[in-house]
């Protein structure tokens, strides 16, 4: 014969600990997850750096890169011989020309911090470099990116930094979301009671 197993208590439900409150019936955000907790501005409040304006940098620093990539690989390999800190400086023009506008095309505040930053290791290059070649024109037998403040190149050089800092400086002045702001955005959810 079985034993007698012994009766466990079965939980009873308490009525009195249920919510009775109506259900909100709010529609939830659909925005994804993704956008909400990763986005630090939301788009609406903020304009990405690489566009209005900074589309225009965008591609003159696409264009720079591209420019000063191809002719310093070129020199770097056909004519290394003539001027080889000439050429080497022309491929760092290239590389920091890239790196300012792989930031400004990815967005965000930390790219733009970078940028800035970029810019102004530009603007220096450009400044240091172009009174260099006018004042020891013996160490740059052929022109850089940046000698005589890029003269080769329209002054572009030299005003593009100015100018890309002038617009990464706006871009963070612009109005920034509450701390808590973002918690707003998240799907609609009832704090817990305690």
């Amino acid at each position: 014969m079985a034993e007698a197993q012994p009766t466990q208590d079965k939980p009873t439900l308490d009525k009195t600990a249920l919510d009775t409150t109506p259900l909100d019936t709010t529609p939830l955000d659909t925005t994804p997850l993704e956008e909400t907790v990763l986005d630090e501005t939301p788009s609406a409040k903020r304009p990405k750096i690489g566009e209005g304006p900074g589309r225009l940098l965008v591609s003159l620093y696409g264009l720079f890169t591209v420019a000063a990539g191809s002719r310093s690989a070129y020199q770097l390999i056909a004519q290394y011989h003539k001027a080889p800190l000439s050429y080497i400086l022309s491929a760092f023009a290239a590389v920091v020309y890239a790196f300012i506008l792989l930031t400004l095309i990815r967005g965000g505040e930390s790219a733009r911090r970078i940028a800035l930053a970029c810019c102004g290791v530009e603007l220096a290059g450009v400044l240091v470099i172009g009174t260099l070649s006018i004042v020891v024109p013996s160490w740059f037998p052929d022109q850089t990116v940046w000698s005589y403040y890029g003269a080769g190149y329209l002054c572009i050089p030299l005003i593009l930094p100015v100018t890309g800092m002038l617009w990464l400086r706006r871009a963070g002045q612009q109005p920034r979301p509450e701390a808590d702001a973002g918690a707003e955005s998240l799907p609609h959810a009832r704090p817990a009671e305690a």
